[in-house]
Order: structure tokens, then C-alpha cells, then sequence
């Protein structure tokens, strides 16, 4: 199957999400600290706040490199996804992509985190398939477009378009108290982590086929 039909045909499957209540209260107990809730006055859609750190860098295919850079102490981004049970699916592809180590590295980076729900929406044997070995490089495409270099919290988000680290930009949009990262509702914003912070979201964002 070509990368264009196949990348049209998991957007294709993606639909309203239906997020458990008790997601809320379990991810806050593994954020460090933050609002965890969306605001609804965005400043910026750069990183600001004296964040410091080197990025991960694309390469051609959507691979991002390791920062060479030490390893940050605390609660990594890594570290609170596998401590969530919300987040099985996401760190079971992170290591199937090995992207483990860039996001456990000191980054900042910015997560948009698809939960199990949102990877539940897919067909079994699309994600069965995006997880094969053999398709390692279509994964990390898939997951980088998740990743902003950078801190980004939801105070500097605003309407328009932002750059992401598989080299595609995503759309933000705001309705009200509603933030969404193209056809994504944002669930859970600002869970801080020692190198960057994770907004958790209802859908799976697919890049658009080159």
C-alpha cells in the first residue's frame, strides 16, 4: 500500500472521541505540577519563559535525532506516559518507533499525547500494521507530528498554524474554552514534565502525504 493511500485511510477513520471521566484525575497524579485545564487568553505560539535546551532535530523520512545533551532529573515526558494507563498504546509506539530515548532526553519538547482512546479509534489492523518493524519510518512520522520543539503551554497557544518536529505544521483552533490541534480536542493541558510538557488529545493527528 502507498504512504498516501495508506495515510488517507487512517484520517479516514477518525471520529469523535468519548474520553473516560477518570481520565482527568489519573494523569494529573503523575504531572508534576500546572493548570490542568486549557485557558482561554493564548499569548504566543513560540516558546517563551527562559526554557532552556536544544531541540531534536528532523531528518528526511520524519526521524528525529537524540539531543546529545544530559539527561534531565525528574519526571520525563516518557516517565509519566508509562506511568499512566492512559497512555499504554502512545509508549508502545514510542518504543516500537524508538523514540523512547529523544523523549526521555532533555529536549523541551511540547507532546500532543493521543490517549488509548484516541489509538482505540483506529482499525486493529492499521495500528497492528503502523507498529510492524517494517514500518518503523511511517510510525515516527506519525509520532514526531505529535512533538513541538520547545515548551509551548496552553497560555501560548493561539489560533494558527505551528511547526512540528516530523516537519508539518498542525492547526491550532479555539473555541471558547475548547483548544484544538487540527481535528483534536485537547482533553488535558499542561501536565508539566522535567524537559517539557504533555497536552493530552482525543484523536490521532495523521500528517499529510507528501
Amino acid at each position: 500500500m502507498s504512504r498516501s493511500i495508506f495515510s488517507k485511510s487512517i484520517a479516514a477513520t477518525l471520529g469523535a472521541a468519548v474520553v473516560a471521566t477518570g481520565l482527568f484525575a489519573s494523569i494529573s497524579s503523575y504531572a508534576q505540577s500546572g493548570t490542568m485545564t486549557p485557558t482561554t487568553t493564548p499569548a504566543t505560539t513560540t516558546p517563551s519563559g527562559g526554557s532552556t535546551g536544544t531541540p531534536g532535530t528532523t531528518t528526511p523520512g520524519g526521524s528525529m535525532s537524540t539531543p546529545t545533551k544530559k539527561a534531565p532529573t525528574g519526571k520525563t515526558i516518557v516517565t509519566i506516559a508509562a506511568g499512566n494507563k492512559n497512555f499504554t498504546t502512545l509508549v508502545k509506539a514510542l518504543k516500537a518507533a524508538d523514540l523512547v530515548d529523544t523523549l526521555s532526553a532533555e529536549g523541551p519538547y511540547t507532546v500532543f499525547a493521543p490517549t488509548n482512546a484516541a489509538f482505540a479509534k483506529l482499525p486493529k489492523a492499521t495500528l497492528a500494521n503502523l507498529l510492524k518493524p517494517e514500518n518503523q519510518e511511517q510510525l515516527k512520522k506519525v509520532l514526531t507530528y505529535h512533538v513541538v520543539p520547545g515548551t509551548v503551554t496552553s497560555k501560548q497557544l493561539k489560533a494558527g498554524s505551528v511547526a512540528t518536529v516530523e516537519g508539518s505544521n498542525v492547526t491550532v483552533k479555539i473555541k471558547g474554552k475548547k483548544v484544538m490541534i487540527n481535528n483534536a480536542s485537547v482533553i488535558l493541558a499542561d501536565v508539566k514534565a522535567s524537559n517539557g510538557v504533555i497536552h493530552a488529545i482525543d484523536t490521532v493527528l495523521i500528517p499529510a502525504a507528501k
